[in-house]
């Protein structure tokens, strides 16, 4: 089994799952080097709430919790919000999800809504500035996404505190610049994230 959770710079990660709806040409998970030595993160099964809490000995160490590994987290958003849940009941450290931005397309619900109260900081990728790179890009696995990622940062924004939202600088700068473009105008915080190798 691999790892369900990792911690890197006092922040702990949970591997909820390694599945992912898109197949992004610049994924960590293509390289050989994954996430380097010591980090195995390919799940033989998705843990469960209970299995990813025995994990978590003493939360309030860490400076950040944050749902994320080798795959989509809210696929499984029923598992993220108990675990969330039970978190905030223990520890005042912040909580953080690592999203494509494809959940309530997926589950046919507004999942920022389920996450309020509940995920302090939530951080969308977007990747490309229009529909037609972000599935030259992403290649997800509904051509038509790209509308429904823009409208889960607009809902975060209503039910998160902390919206970002991010692309790879595996683009150009002026599409870097669209993107940017695209984060304050929709009024949130704006991350441009190293493509490694």
């Amino acid at each position: 089994m691999g790892m369900i959770t990792y911690t890197i710079d006092n922040r702990l990660y949970i591997n909820v799952t390694n599945k992912c709806t898109n197949s992004c040409i610049f994924c960590i998970r293509n390289s050989e080097r994954g996430l380097g030595e010591g980090y195995d993160l390919w799940l033989e099964k998705d843990p469960t709430a209970e299995e990813i809490l025995l994990e978590i000995k003493d939360p309030q160490k860490y400076d950040e919790i944050v749902f994320c590994g080798y795959g989509e987290p809210l696929i499984r958003v029923d598992v993220v919000i108990e675990v969330a849940k039970k978190l905030k009941e223990i520890t005042s450290v912040p909580l953080r999800v690592n999203t494509n931005g494809h959940a309530s397309y997926i589950h046919k619900k507004n999942v920022p809504q389920l996450l309020s109260g509940i995920i302090d900081r939530i951080s969308i990728s977007l990747n490309a500035p229009n529909k037609e790179r972000y599935n030259e890009i992403c290649r997800p696995f509904a051509e038509d996404i790209y509308d429904h990622v823009i409208e889960f940062i607009k809902e975060s924004k209503k039910y998160i505190k902390e919206v970002w939202v991010s692309c790879v600088d595996i683009i150009s700068k002026e599409e870097i610049e669209e993107c940017r473009k695209i984060a304050q105008k929709l009024g949130v915080n704006f991350k441009l994230r190293a493509y490694e190798e």
